[in-house]
């Protein structure tokens, strides 16, 4: 009505509060009063004020008056979950010392755990005026516009889920199989989910989902990040995202873009709903986690959370502390060896463990983090701190074990309590298979478990995280149909991606109607699936290898949220990649039903008084290698695994004794004889697996005498039993 004046809305109340836990936590404060705990560590700062978001965007700002061991925290009565939340903090504009605080930018909490709203990269969103005319010092002029209309907000939740009951599946190392997968491209285009939850932890819940993964019999799905990431400006710039989501900015937050229920909130337990199911079905979850950097990138990158509550506290700077130090390509570095750093890490993993439900973490560049002050150090605080921390080290842990800085590459280097992804294994298994290694030599070891690499410090076979493909590279079926990268479609000229493929197109670039070539492709799948689930170490395997999936020969599909990167369900209608999948299916059964082939310790190759050996080799004469024979050139390679020695009891105490089996190999493209090894190794021997038939649904079931020489056609792998 005019003439009337309206009050202004008083400023909230706020109480002292608590230093701990950080983050905003919903709880009872003093005389039962319902609020939230606001707590923010800014080393730095000279001021920090909490700012509320009414449904409208309507803005209410709560200064944080204490200050607790460089903790700034009060407690706010009557704020309840669901509530948005944003923090502005002050302090000194200096990027020659590395202090960019700007009190104009809504920054997300460190600690949110839900965050509602899309990052766009406006120029308001950076601490800097992003298009100053001279660009070489535009970092160090302050952007005094208000970014809090856009940029996302954190919301308050309440956890109040104790999963008394959920059971985790806890599978053993030695007897786990990984299965890498992205929510949204799994889920995307299947047509047995409702198209509401497809691209959704909901989707992935779902028993369509679901079944697929019991039918293969994997043991854990390993998730492509679900952190909350943003997308980078390079990326928006061409319409495209950042898919794969290696660009952390919430690292308590579960991405909001893959749920199905709502984004205030919702996406926690939505998530805890997807791992309860996945638990029930005896499928473990593991996360893919980038604690090496965020979404923040260089001095010109945007400024959205740690940059503007203490940027020296976070990040690693050069001498020149306008810079980054950037071990991981992508602009900055966090300082793990700073104790709030350390801290933010370790408590979002317990958190994921101890209140999201997951059983395990793959971390992305994980020497980035075991940098002490500048290299690679294996007695770092970040690597002490997980090794004795009373949750962490019962969970599994996968490192991908190098970063791009100065002695990055630490493949075999680890402490015991870790596993890593052994690329040594992807490159041996690729070059066999396209016959481009001198020797068998180091066939050897990656299909006995990489002894060479982790026989050391009490590390067991499993420390192998062994994969021939995986995200970041060509698909299975891709490997066997390109020799080029083809990245056109991600707008950098195919600069991108790298061009070590080490693959082989069977004779054709792409897809051909030759059937010749396409029946010599799907062999090689089916050698290069059987070679990876029969070799001893914990296999990975990438969600659509198993139905022939393709990206059209693009290695590097990290942009591609289409049906680049999404799987084609629609290939399991067809009877070629069907037989595929089961073939998928039956390895991994057999590798379940037999302890041989998933040993808990190393092979000792040591002969007992009958001659016969845990581990032998033998060449096509059917006679042991000898040293010699390991250095020649040679393209077929026979494994014998004794079931007989087999270390350690079962859970009775008992001894374990399997089947023995002798495995095949064979790259070469002409079929070669192979003489079945005699007394004392076998009296008969049945064959289990024939990579030359299309039809692997039932085995051969054909029975040759020892010392027989039998003809293995080109490019296969057999797997007899000994009988």
């Amino acid at each position: 009505m005019n003439g009337v004046r309206h009050a202004a809305a008083p400023a909230p109340v706020v109480w002292p509060g608590a230093p701990t836990p950080l983050g905003a936590r919903f709880r009872t404060g003093p005389d039962g009063v319902a609020g939230t705990n606001f707590a923010l560590w800014a080393g730095g700062a000279e001021a920090v004020r909490v700012c509320l978001f009414d449904e409208g965007g309507r803005e209410t700002q709560v200064r944080l008056t204490e200050l607790t061991h460089e903790i700034w925290h009060g407690f706010v009565p009557g704020v309840m979950p669901g509530q948005r939340y944003g923090y502005r903090v002050d302090g000194r504009w200096d990027p020659w010392t590395g202090a960019r605080w700007n009190p104009a930018k809504l920054l997300l909490d460190p600690y949110a755990r839900a965050v509602d709203g899309e990052f766009g990269l406006p120029p308001e969103v950076y601490g800097h005026v992003r298009d100053w005319p001279e660009q070489y010092v535009a970092d160090t002029v302050r952007d005094e516009r208000d970014s809090a209309p856009y940029v996302p907000k954190g919301v308050v939740v309440h956890d109040d889920d104790d999963w008394s009951d959920d059971r985790r599946p806890k599978t053993p190392w030695a007897d786990s199989v990984l299965y890498e997968l992205h929510v949204r491209g799994f889920t995307k285009l299947h047509p047995g989910i409702p198209e509401e939850l497809r691209g959704t932890y909901a989707g992935l819940a779902h028993p369509a989902a679901i079944e697929h993964l019991t039918g293969l019999g994997v043991t854990a799905v390993e998730l492509l990040p679900v952190h909350q990431f943003a997308h980078e400006d390079h990326l928006l710039r061409r319409g495209l995202v950042n898919y794969w989501g290696y660009n952390s900015i919430g690292y308590f937050a579960p991405h909001a873009g893959y749920a199905a229920t709502g984004t205030t909130g919702q996406q926690v337990g939505e998530f805890k709903r997807m791992v309860r199911a996945l638990h029930a079905a005896g499928i473990e979850v593991i996360l893919d986690v980038v604690y090496n950097h965020t979404a923040e990138a260089g001095e010109l990158g945007p400024t959205l959370s740690l940059k503007g509550v203490d940027n020296r506290g976070y990040y690693r700077l050069q001498a020149d502390a306008r810079r980054y130090a950037d071990y991981t390509g992508c602009g900055n570095t966090l300082h793990v060896v700073q104790p709030q750093v350390l801290r933010l890490i370790t408590d979002s993993l317990r958190y994921w463990v101890t209140e999201m439900g997951v059983d395990g973490f793959r971390f992305d560049l994980a020497a980035a983090l075991a940098r002490s002050m500048h290299d690679v150090d294996m007695l770092s605080p970040f690597l002490a701190v997980i090794a004795q921390d009373p949750v962490l080290h019962r969970v599994k842990l996968i490192a991908e074990p190098w970063d791009i800085g100065s002695g990055g590459y630490q493949v075999g280097a680890f402490p015991p309590l870790w596993t890593e992804w052994n690329d040594r294994y992807r490159d041996a298994v690729r070059d066999f298979w396209r016959q481009a290694l001198p020797d068998v030599r180091e066939m050897g070891y990656r299909l006995s478990g990489s002894s060479d690499l982790y026989a050391w410090g009490g590390r067991r076979p499993y420390a192998s995280v062994n994969f021939v493909t995986a995200h970041d590279g060509l698909t299975l079926r891709d490997l066997v149909s390109y020799e080029r990268k083809h990245n056109e479609a991600n707008g950098e000229d195919n600069r991108d991606g790298t061009d070590d493929n080490r693959s082989w197109n069977c004779g054709a670039e792409g897809e051909t109607r030759d059937e010749r070539i396409r029946s010599l492709r799907r062999r090689q799948l089916r050698n290069l699936l059987t070679t990876l689930l029969l070799s001893t170490g914990v296999p990975m395997l990438v969600a659509g290898d198993e139905l022939g999936r393709t990206q059209g020969g693009n290695n590097n599909a990290y942009c591609q949220d289409n049906s680049v990167g999404w799987l084609d369900w629609s290939l399991t209608a067809e009877p070629g990649w069907r037989a595929l999948t089961d073939l998928t299916a039956r390895l991994i059964a057999l590798r379940h039903r037999h302890p041989v082939l998933h040993r808990r310790a190393f092979f000792s190759g040591r002969a007992h008084s009958d001659g016969l050996r845990d581990l032998a080799w033998f060449t096509p004469r059917g006679t042991e290698m000898t040293e010699a024979d390991w250095y020649a050139p040679a393209a077929t390679l026979g494994m014998y695994l004794s079931g007989r020695d087999i270390p350690g009891r079962d859970e009775r105490g008992a001894p374990v004794v399997d089947d023995s089996f002798l495995a095949v190999l064979h790259a070469g493209g002409e079929p070669t004889g192979f003489v079945l090894p005699g007394a004392p190794w076998a009296q008969r021997y049945e064959v289990l697996v024939d990579t030359d038939r299309e039809d692997q649904a039932e085995p051969p079931g054909t029975v040759h005498p020892a010392g027989a020489r039998i003809t293995v056609p080109g490019r296969c792998v057999l797997l007899l039993r000994v009988l």
